[in-house]
């Protein structure tokens, strides 16, 4: 059986996402997760930067990347670079999202967190709506997410036009104004 998060815990996330977008201030398309790792003191190391010889080692945790925590509050995230520029911007936004949400272990339900986390920094809905989007093309093209990325983008997008655009929460304000895009 497939964990699904509930509504609640899906605004609780958008909230701490826009609250990172505050507190680093996080105000230009596309989004960039090294200039938040870099803002939240995290290190971001490329696979590539490990000896050939122990970067098998990198592998095994996740071929994508990953994040250690070395001393108390010293976090380190390591990415795979043979990755399109999309794949990895996600991947950093993901174990950002671990860090932020506190995870100590991988589970299920983490992973679903940090990849809707991941999903909701990378394209919010209420950016999408205000630059009139209306396809995966041009949202793939403007967030700079891969293809794939912007079909899930538009589809949560679709979603949130039927169950959530009639009135822009206290958050989608927020964010509005930090993209410096009109409110009214």
């Amino acid at each position: 059986m497939s964990i699904k998060l509930s509504n609640k815990r899906c605004e609780e996330i958008k909230r701490i996402v826009v609250d990172m977008f505050v507190k680093y201030n996080v105000n230009c398309i596309p989004v960039n997760g090294f200039e938040i790792a870099t803002k939240m003191g995290i290190k971001v190391l490329p696979y590539s930067s490990i000896k050939k010889s122990k970067r098998f080692l990198l592998y095994k945790p996740s071929k994508d990347g990953f994040f250690i925590e070395k001393e108390k509050d010293k976090f380190y995230i390591f990415y795979n670079d043979e990755k399109g520029y999309g794949r990895i911007n996600y991947t950093i936004l993901h174990e950002i999202g671990h860090i932020v949400l506190g995870h100590l272990q991988d589970s299920e339900l983490a992973e679903k967190e940090v990849n809707f986390f991941a999903k909701y920094a990378l394209v919010p809905p209420v950016l999408v709506h205000k630059l009139k989007l209306d396809n995966p093309t041009d949202i793939s093209r403007i967030f700079d997410v891969s293809y794939e990325e912007a079909k899930y983008a538009y589809s949560y997008y679709q979603k949130w036009l039927i169950y959530g655009s009639d009135f822009y929460t206290d958050y989608e304000f927020k964010i509005l104004e930090l993209f410096k895009l009109n409110v009214a």
